[in-house]
């Protein structure tokens, strides 16, 4: 004879409460076991029992009051936490997490591989919380479905998996393993992060560890904005998926490191993302600057440089030699003129090399150079290598010392091209900069043909920005001539709304383009300073930073605000 199942203490509260027989409760509990779904499910799902019913008696059972999951935002549920085959195969749902415990919808709290399964895969301890079964079939499904489409909405660009970076055989094998966690809704959950970055327009993502919570951020406009949140115990999860994907060492959370990894939009069109890592109090904070190759190739007329300062820009590029040095802090938009010029120029009768410090976007037809100064490819060597192999036009991605400074001269006056970066406020401080080097003025006057400082500022939004009513003396002391307030002078203000950020768009460049003349070679010559040349730049007409931003508020471009929060007075 068979030996009865042994009856679990809810099937005997359906008992003694008359809902079910020992023999109906025997024998359902044993199918429900033969079919491998929860007992309250089968009876359910077999319509021995109704749901409502079934909830009662365990409430009264367990002595817990039923909570009404349709009072629950799905929006805020926890099902990142948990893996969405673990959700359906025990039809429980994650909460919400509290300190290192998860709450736990369930209709039957004695199912106890459920809770165990969820404590396992989410590293947290669980608590179980008595729901309705038909309510927390159907919450299942619209929490799952939100879950989805946070990912899904993207499926019109064709977003594929992640791929690793391009260095693989330059990483450590110690990664290897890392490849094999399965960490399916830590996937998930990054790619949503990222793919809603590049939605967005942003151009950083922060991955930001602290003590009770993991925030994360996102820079667009050159602004940062939080965009989620995360419980603290997921940040060591999160930092191994992107260094897994980074080919960065996994165990080596003492020191910062330095990657790379792509994300696949379609089959013609990829993004890479160079990864940086900081150990912080609470956990490695991670940094990924996102690099659009399509950035590079916008054109010098998107830009946003006068039709003079543009005029100028391209007669000195095309030049057979001279140096031509952007400077701005970082983030202002150095690299996308660099290399706007340099595809202007790459055609098939030039060669062109570049030294960077990564190089962040790939061109094809330029020979580019990571350098590497820890096996001693320096700037300086880099350069050196570049005059041996007849260039024609050489980039180097910052002059940060004497000897880069003077080989790049060096490489100009001999019949070469040149392009680099400094970080000074505006474009005379860039040749005192260089004096400060130790740059003999001779060379300084002899070499550099072309200075453009430039600033980035926040574009004003088409559809909600409306006028701004200032008096004419409030005008004046902005910068503003008495004759342009006397035109009319319309300037407008941020507002917001669902197509902008904050009453902002996109970017605007900002820029001082100033060529070296022959009076500006002679101040160097004789030792002048950068307010010097700054009066000279005046004499000759050289629109600085504060008047060319003051343009493009009168253009309607940008506001007064943003200008003053990008140029300083």
């Amino acid at each position: 004879m068979e030996t009865p199942i042994r009856l679990s203490g809810l099937a005997r509260r359906f008992i003694s409460d008359g809902l079910l027989t020992e023999e109906n409760a025997q024998a359902a509990q044993q199918q429900a076991k033969e079919s491998k779904q929860a007992f309250v499910s089968y009876l359910v799902n077999q319509q021995i029992l109704g749901s409502k019913e079934i909830a009662a008696s365990a409430s009264q059972e367990f002595g817990v009051p039923l909570f009404d999951l349709s009072t629950m935002n799905m929006e805020l549920s926890a099902t990142s936490l948990i893996d969405e085959k673990l959700v359906r195969q025990h039809n429980a749902l994650p909460l919400y997490q509290h300190g290192s415990r998860l709450y736990v919808a369930i209709s039957d709290p004695t199912n106890l591989s459920a809770l165990d399964a969820f404590q396992f895969n989410s590293s947290l301890a669980t608590q179980p919380i008595l729901v309705d079964e038909v309510q927390l079939s159907t919450t299942i499904e619209q929490a799952l479905d939100t879950s989805a489409n946070q990912i899904d909405e993207f499926k019109d660009e064709e977003f594929n998996d992640l791929e690793m970076g391009p260095d693989d055989d330059e990483q450590d094998d110690s990664n290897a393993s890392g490849k094999d966690i399965d960490e399916t809704p830590i996937v998930r959950f990054i790619q949503g992060i990222l793919t809603t970055a590049i939605k967005a327009g942003a151009s950083d993502i922060h991955f930001e560890p602290y003590e009770k919570v993991y925030r994360i951020r996102t820079r667009i406009d050159g602004m940062l904005h939080e965009v989620k949140t995360a419980p603290i115990s997921t940040a060591g999860r999160i930092s191994a998926r992107l260094k897994v994907l980074s080919r960065l060492n996994i165990a080596e959370r003492r020191v910062p490191q330095d990657g790379r990894m792509r994300l696949k939009l379609s089959k013609t069109k990829t993004i890479d993302f160079r990864v940086n890592t900081c150990p912080t109090l609470f956990g490695e904070k991670i940094v990924l600057r996102i690099l659009d190759p399509t950035s590079a190739q916008l054109g010098i007329d998107v830009l946003g440089y006068e039709e003079d300062q543009k005029k100028i820009f391209m007669e000195i590029m095309h030049q057979p030699y001279g140096m031509v040095l952007v400077t701005g802090p970082t983030g202002s938009g150095k690299t996308v003129s660099l290399y706007t010029a340099l595809n202007i120029l790459n055609t098939d009768d030039r060669n062109i090399s570049t030294a960077e410090d990564p190089a962040e976007i790939s061109l094809a037809g330029i020979n580019q150079v990571n350098v590497n100064p820890t096996v001693g490819l320096t700037f300086s060597a880099a350069l050196k290598a570049f005059l041996r192999q007849d260039p024609d036009i050489i980039m180097v991605g910052e002059i940060r010392d004497l000897e880069t400074a003077e080989i790049s001269i060096k490489a100009a006056q001999t019949g070469h091209m040149v392009f680099s970066t400094l970080h000074t406020n505006d474009a005379p401080q860039t040749l005192t900069r260089l004096a400060n080097m130790g740059v003999p003025p001779f060379n300084i006057a002899s070499a550099v043909s072309l200075i453009i400082a430039q600033r980035l500022g926040r574009r004003l939004c088409g559809n909600c920005k409306i006028r701004e009513d200032l008096s004419a003396d409030t005008l004046l002391e902005e910068g503003f001539s008495q004759a342009k307030i006397d035109e009319g002078l319309t300037i407008y203000k941020a507002v917001g709304c669902e197509s902008c950020t904050q009453g902002y768009k996109g970017r605007v460049g900002i820029y001082q383009v100033m060529p070296i003349s022959e009076a500006m070679g002679r101040i160097i010559m004789d030792g002048g300073n950068s307010m010097e040349l700054g009066d000279q730049a005046k004499v000759e007409g050289i629109a600085d930073l504060r008047e060319s931003g003051l343009k493009k508020v009168a253009a309607g471009l940008t506001s007064l605000e943003e200008l003053n929060r990008v140029i300083k007075e």
